[in-house]
């Protein structure tokens, strides 16, 4: 275990002494800076209630009402959101302004960035070893393959959770300077599976940022196996993003076909069992889509082991 300990210690320490590895951040904090400013200055924000609120959203639900009956390219786009509404009315809830809890939730979609340079890091963790001609001066130290594998993969892990909470920190902190924070635990109106309901906006955020982790693991550990079985970052880290951005397409375009909810990114986007979300293809399951991940990883992770663990690195 000591050994383990200090390999990743060791990787961790060749990560952060990369220019590349600080820039990533530094790209990530300029995104959300970007966007925040774009949504405090692009006009449409409501950082303050009417104190006439219930009047308010009486109108805008009537609006929207309108809309989405009279526009037949609108139609039923606006439902959930009249549904919101008359939760708000029913129940007297009073609607929250923007503040930098709403800017934090929405940002989770930027887990993308993040899954694109956890793709980069985990792509080169093994296949940088070779190109630089290192390998065998790790290979030769009294320690086995499998913990020299996994503790670069750990490596990459824990990269992509300190990218995460990174971007939650970031958020938070931007957000509260230019939105505001209303309490420490506010809670908002989301569709649920069953309509509208309450909850905690802190829940609501750990549920969002913890879904969209699945589809980062899912795409580093893909790039880590491509890492180890080609020894070519490039070529890992080019099928991974391809993957990526067309796996959704690509499903999609197979969804009249019953075996295409064996494809891996037909399950990764787990939001499509959140609240009112339809699966991609009939018949699939939260438990179906999670044990058909888990079997993927866990393919994943042995071609991996495998690849890198039986190589003969002799004549590299």
């Amino acid at each position: 275990m000591r050994n383990f300990i200090g390999l990743l210690q060791n990787e961790n320490m060749k990560l952060s002494q990369r220019v590349s590895t600080w820039i990533m951040y530094g790209i990530l904090f300029v995104i959300v800076l970007l966007g925040a400013i774009i949504v405090k200055f692009g006009g449409g924000l409501t950082t303050e209630v009417d104190d006439d609120w219930k009047a308010s959203l009486q109108e805008e639900t009537a609006e929207l009402e309108v809309m989405n009956e009279e526009d037949e390219y609108m139609e039923g786009f606006y439902t959930d959101e009249i549904a919101i509404n008359k939760f708000h009315l029913e129940n007297d809830i009073e609607p929250l302004p923007y503040d930098a809890w709403q800017f934090t939730m929405e940002n989770a979609s930027l887990s993308s960035i993040i899954s694109l340079f956890t793709i980069i890091i985990a792509a080169g963790m093994i296949a940088s070893e070779y190109r630089l001609g290192t390998i065998k001066l790790l290979l030769i130290r009294p320690i086995s393959r499998t913990k020299i594998l996994f503790s670069k993969y750990v490596t990459v892990l824990l990269f992509s959770l300190v990218m995460l909470l990174f971007l939650f920190i970031s958020s938070m902190l931007i957000g509260s300077i230019l939105f505001g924070i209303n309490g420490l635990n506010p809670t908002i109106v989301q569709m649920g599976v069953n309509g509208p309901k309450e909850v905690s906006v802190f829940v609501e955020i750990f549920t969002q940022y913890g879904l969209n982790m699945v589809n980062l693991l899912m795409m580093a550990t893909f790039a880590f196996m491509i890492s180890s079985l080609f020894r070519n970052s490039g070529m890992a880290i080019g099928t991974s993003i391809f993957l990526m951005f067309t796996g959704t397409t690509v499903v999609a375009m197979l969804s009249n076909y019953e075996w295409a909810k064996y494809i891996l990114f037909a399950n990764t986007n787990l939001n499509q069992y959140m609240g009112n979300g339809i699966p991609m293809i009939e018949g699939m399951t939260l438990g179906f889509s999670i044990t058909i991940i888990a079997i993927y990883y866990v393919i994943f992770l042995a071609i991996s082991w495998l690849s890198f663990t039986k190589r003969d690195v002799a004549g590299s």
